[in-house]
């Protein structure tokens, strides 16, 4: 078994080992954990550009030494032209295309605001081309191509291969490039470059931004240069549920946050220390399906939202939930909102600041479009909307789509610190509720606790089935429980993207960092 790393000063846990060194060599320059961050998150946006990029958003919750943590909503909004009547001739928003590039990028402001917090919170800040500087020099002199990226490409190049730009960026010499493969993007390179130069501040505002928008209106995008002009991160409090445990923060609308904390209080509200494999799974699942139903009928753009989340959240409403799980048999079970290609990464530096982030660009390679001479794919995150004007989720332009991206922070009650979470669309509560509640409630050692058997409920790509997916190294007594409780259980291999690249990271009350990555990922948990 892999065990956790474990330093005193700092550690970065990524999905790739060159986005966890990228952080980690800011933490020892001197460096904060949201400037790490931002180095990472531009390393990462370079070495695994199938998962996310610059064409996407991103979430933010940092959480100080002491106080309660700031969440960063970078996340973008429906462009101005994105209206219902630009889809006329569409059944549903392609998922692939120009058309499925309806959203503004918001992670780079993302990356500008939590700059500016760092400032606020004091010390020397590192300049912007010392932040970049790793993923410049990743895009231009290249990477090695992981499996992960090479299995991606393989199977989406019929999809994906005559969008624009994504044979010129993606298939070097008309093909897909094998797994350790040198891979250079240095239309990217250029951008990153472009960035450090003229300041964050220009994909938007900048000389940056005018190029971006000659492109998406050549291309026929329904984004416009203003769209981007417009475009800023949003601070706001996150969501947050007192748990037996101690204190748990998520992110709130647009995105699922509330699910993730729905689960861990509906799962507080049962014996889950004591809880077998099969019971864990069975009563983490069934909560899952009521916190689903929660976030179906609730979460939207949070100007649209006609609930007060946080007292949805309420541990009484949770214990009703809780009561009405029957130990004995599952639920039925409807749809899920799918997959979602994400990363998750955390940090922590020795002041006690620490950072969980996510970044994505939805779907593999997002909408598939890379913007002409800018190396940038764009994300398909508007392909959540409806094109129903009478549901929850309907498109209209200046909307912010649904996200299933939440990162998580905890302050137990025994004095630790927690930073965790995972990517994977519908399986991103369920792998965070898995992790909480084997390494906290249940005390299995960190690097245990994210390396163990998951399991998603709900569809992976390429399938329609919402069953209850499992990976194979879960014993057979387990599996046969499921099936007796009424679950439709299907397996995945022992290790499975499938149930997203997971990573945690916590602060013990002696100062040192205690740092798990995922073995389903390319990943590591960095430290010094």
């Amino acid at each position: 078994m892999i065990q956790s790393n474990m330093a005193p000063l700092g550690m970065a846990v990524t999905p790739h080992h060159l986005a966890s060194e990228s952080a980690l060599a800011v933490l020892r320059e001197g460096g904060n954990a949201i400037e790490a961050m931002v180095a990472a998150a531009a390393t990462i946006a370079v070495v695994y550009p199938h998962m996310n990029g610059l064409g996407g958003d991103g979430f933010w919750l940092v959480m100080p030494a002491c106080g309660d943590p700031i969440a960063i909503d970078a996340s973008g909004a429906a462009g101005s032209l994105a209206h219902i009547d630009f889809y006329h001739n569409e059944s549903h928003i392609p998922h692939r295309g120009p058309k499925a590039a309806l959203t503004v990028a918001g992670t780079v402001s993302g990356w500008l605001e939590a700059l500016t917090l760092s400032g606020e919170l004091g010390g020397t800040p590192l300049p912007l081309p010392r932040l970049l500087r790793d993923a410049i020099r990743y895009a231009a002199d290249g990477i090695p191509v992981t499996a992960s990226q090479a299995a991606a490409t393989e199977a989406k190049r019929n999809e994906l291969q005559h969008q624009p730009g994504f044979a010129t960026t993606f298939l070097p010499d008309g093909k897909v490039p094998r797994a350790g493969s040198r891979f250079t993007q240095p239309a990217l390179a250029q951008t990153l470059s472009q960035l450090t130069e003229e300041g964050l501040y220009s994909f938007y505002r900048g000389n940056l931004s005018h190029r971006l928008a000659r492109e998406m209106t050549a291309l026929g995008m329904p984004v416009t240069l203003e769209d981007l002009q417009q475009q800023r991160a949003r601070r706001c409090t996150p969501l947050h549920i007192a748990h037996s445990e101690g204190d748990i923060w998520n992110m709130t609308p647009p995105t699922q946050g509330a699910v993730s904390l729905a689960i861990l209080g509906i799962t507080d509200q049962l014996d889950m220390a004591k809880a077998d494999e099969a019971q864990t799974v069975h009563r983490i699942v069934e909560a899952t399906k009521k916190a689903f139903a929660l976030r179906d009928k609730y979460i939207t753009d949070p100007r649209h939202v006609t609930e007060d989340l946080q007292t949805l959240l309420d541990s009484d409403h949770l214990a009703t939930l809780a009561s009405q799980i029957d130990e004995e048999k599952a639920a039925p079970w409807g749809t899920g909102r799918g997959p979602g290609d994400t990363v998750w990464m955390g940090v922590m530096d020795s002041s006690g600041l620490a950072v969980s982030f996510i970044q994505s660009i939805y779907h593999e390679f997002g909408s598939g479009v890379v913007l002409p001479g800018t190396g940038i794919t764009w994300q398909n995150r508007g392909a959540a909307f409806s094109l129903d004007p009478e549901h929850l989720l309907a498109l209209a332009p200046g909307k912010q789509p649904f996200h299933t991206l939440n990162p998580a922070a905890a302050r137990l009650k025994d004095g630790r610190a927690m930073v965790y979470g995972s990517m994977g669309g519908d399986g991103q509560p369920q792998t965070q509720a898995a992790i909480f509640t084997r390494h906290v409630i249940q005390g299995l050692p960190l690097q245990q606790a994210v390396s163990a058997p998951r399991w998603l409920l709900g569809r992976t790509w390429g399938q329609s089935s919402d069953s209850l997916k499992l990976e194979s190294r879960f014993s057979a007594a387990t599996l046969e429980r499921l099936r007796q409780l009424g679950h439709e259980v299907e397996l995945l291999p022992d290790f499975s993207e499938a149930v997203g690249h997971a990573g945690a990271i916590v602060r013990h009350n002696n100062g040192m960092l205690e740092g798990a990555s995922d073995p389903r990922s390319n990943g590591s948990a960095a430290g010094f």
